[in-house]
């Protein structure tokens, strides 16, 4: 173990030239970032978590019940073993082949059928409540995180000049503000990675995974090898636009149709200029070209850049989905008002109606492709499923 820890911790490999682990302990007149430092990530995400549930059973859902959203689920489909046996052992969208087989065996006609998949589906999607509690907790949290990240940051000088995330580095003193900060990112974003395997399944689930473990090992690396300044302006930038893509979920939920319209745009216009704008252009620069002219690369800087590229790719993909989210809804606002609620269910990438599937919905046409109708899957093509900063 004494060797793969010290294979792992190779000063070559994390460290500038003509820098030891040595150089970056502690002294009385310095304190510099330690790796057990980041031990303390797991109790507090565990703390986190806490806070979060209890955040939700005693502030988020009483302001729920306040606004009318209500707790009941979608409509049971009444038992039958056989369509059961179907559902969780086959399939959950029958084809036209299998309705009409199972029409013959139970001698119901095909229309009954397929509401009763579409109820059966249904009832394993969350409560219009619990998807607003969720969003209110990340609201919350959001807000908090990319508040404090600002108050922080506008007293630094590399937030005003990014050449100052490098000079004498690493030799830079670790303060009490930024390690804060770090520790409760890090804290946050383990917590993420836990509670999504609870939390509501959306369509994009891997990629949010791969976006989590990024931002894990972006924060991690980054506080090892003290590029926490640099790593400070990544996460508040990526923070900036999360707390307006979950209060845009919350009017959705609450059907306050204009607000969301509204909080929706400001979301896209946000999220595009930072992450397509500012991130390349300010931090990418920085991390990129400044950095190799005044400390010169090294092994984990490439590392810490590829990692950064993967986060901006990400970015990109985000990026194109809420554009298609924009183009589509401008699309069908031609023949009334703008609305960026009404797309499709295949566009959307989570499940975040009571009821994406009316049973009112005329006969012939694909559950497939039905699209809400009942107001509560506002802006759902990306909005309700939006990363979370560096991330996420």
């Amino acid at each position: 173990m004494a060797g793969i820890l010290a294979w792992f911790w190779n000063e070559r490999f994390w460290l500038p030239h003509n820098v030891t682990w040595a150089d970056l302990k502690n002294t009385e007149e310095a304190t510099f970032p330690q790796a057990e430092d980041l031990y303390l990530a797991f109790p507090l995400a565990f703390c986190i978590f806490m806070v979060r549930l209890i955040f939700e059973r005693f502030v988020a859902k009483p302001c729920a019940i306040a606004l009318n959203i209500q707790a009941n689920g979608p409509q049971i489909a009444q038992p039958n073993a056989i369509l059961e046996k179907v559902f969780t052992a086959i399939t959950k969208h029958p084809d036209e082949k299998r309705l009409e087989g199972l029409s013959k065996q139970l001698d119901w006609d095909v229309r009954s059928i397929q509401r009763w998949f579409r109820q059966r589906r249904n009832q394993e999607k969350p409560s219009t409540l619990k998807r607003f509690c969720e969003s209110m907790w990340r609201f919350s949290f959001y807000l908090y995180v990319f508040t404090y990240g600002v108050r922080f940051l506008k007293k630094t000088p590399w937030l005003w000049n990014t050449r100052h995330c490098w000079y004498n580095y690493p030799y830079q003193p670790l303060t009490p503000d930024l390690h804060y900060y770090y520790i409760l990112e890090l804290s946050f974003y383990w917590s993420l990675m836990f509670s999504q395997f609870t939390d509501i399944k959306r369509k994009d689930f891997g990629v949010m995974f791969l976006h989590h473990v990024v931002s894990i090992l972006l924060i991690t690396f980054s506080y090892v090898n003290n590029m926490a300044r640099v790593g400070t302006l990544v996460l508040c930038l990526h923070d900036s636009a999360d707390a307006l893509l979950e209060a845009a979920k919350m009017a959705n939920y609450a059907k306050f149709q204009k607000l969301c319209d509204l909080l929706f745009v400001m979301f896209a216009m946000v999220f595009i200029t930072t992450r397509l704008g500012i991130f390349p252009l300010w931090v990418l620069n920085t991390t990129l070209f400044e950095s190799w002219e005044i400390v010169g690369p090294y092994p984990s800087w490439w590392v810490f850049n590829l990692l950064l590229l993967l986060i901006q790719g990400l970015n990109c993909f985000w990026s194109y989905l809420i554009v298609k989210i924009a183009c589509k809804a401008i699309s069908k606002g031609k023949s009334g008002k703008w609305n960026p609620l009404h797309v499709s269910k295949d566009d959307r990438s989570d499940i975040e109606s009571s009821s994406d599937e009316e049973d009112s919905e005329p006969p012939g046409k694909s559950p497939h492709t039905a699209t809400t109708t009942n107001g509560t899957s506002g802006t759902n093509g990306y909005l309700l499923s939006g990363p979370c900063s560096m991330d996420d």
